[in-house]
């Protein structure tokens, strides 16, 4: 477990000390919630988490197929609701990879990126987009189809997969990660072509 400490330092604002390494970082409210904007919100934080956490699962795949990442660029634009409760409704992530888009390494790259973590902590309701911008070529565009269903005991993660898979008959991708949170509960992420 990592411990998080949070301090409330009034006017809206907090400072959170990370635990192993003792850095630190400040929170504000943004203009648009009666803050000052002055640092990252906490929605900001989930923003951020999302970037940096593609970057560096790519990164460890990449190690490990000695594939230069160096020069690679993610950005993250963050969409709040209309509606309430407020609430993150769209990340749109742009990733400038250093490679060419005909590289041997190219998908596992990508279901790397679409494996980390935190896009499998990321709300089903909150749309993933994601644009991929190889070193030579046109834009590869993915939609992070997220599907919670919930099955009978005696289903099965096999069971569920067929389920979900079904829900997307025409969207002309293909399956690139089951992830089963809990004995029923599995969601499936698809690479539009």
């Amino acid at each position: 477990m990592i411990e998080i400490a949070i301090d409330y330092e009034g006017k809206l604002r907090c400072s959170a000390t990370h635990g192993p390494s003792g850095k630190v970082l400040s929170t504000d409210a943004p203009v648009d919630n009666n803050g000052l904007g002055e640092a990252f919100s906490p929605t900001d934080l989930v923003a951020t988490a999302l970037g940096t956490c593609m970057a560096t699962v790519m990164g460890i795949v990449a190690e490990r197929k000695e594939i230069s990442l160096k020069g690679m660029k993610v950005s993250v634009g963050k969409h709040m609701s209309e509606d309430a409760p407020r609430r993150i409704s769209r990340l749109d992530i742009d990733i400038h990879m250093p490679v060419a888009g005909d590289h041997p390494g190219r998908q596992l790259l990508e279901s790397a990126a679409l494996g980390c973590p935190v896009h499998h902590s990321i709300h089903p309701e909150i749309e993933v987009v994601m644009n991929w911008y190889w070193a030579e070529g046109e834009p590869r565009k993915a939609r992070a189809y997220s599907k919670v269903t919930e099955g009978s005991s005696g289903e099965g993660a096999e069971g569920q997969r067929r389920a979900v898979e079904a829900e997307f008959p025409s969207c002309g991708g293909f399956p690139i990660a089951f992830v089963t949170n809990y004995p029923r509960i599995i969601n499936i992420t698809y690479l539009i072509k």
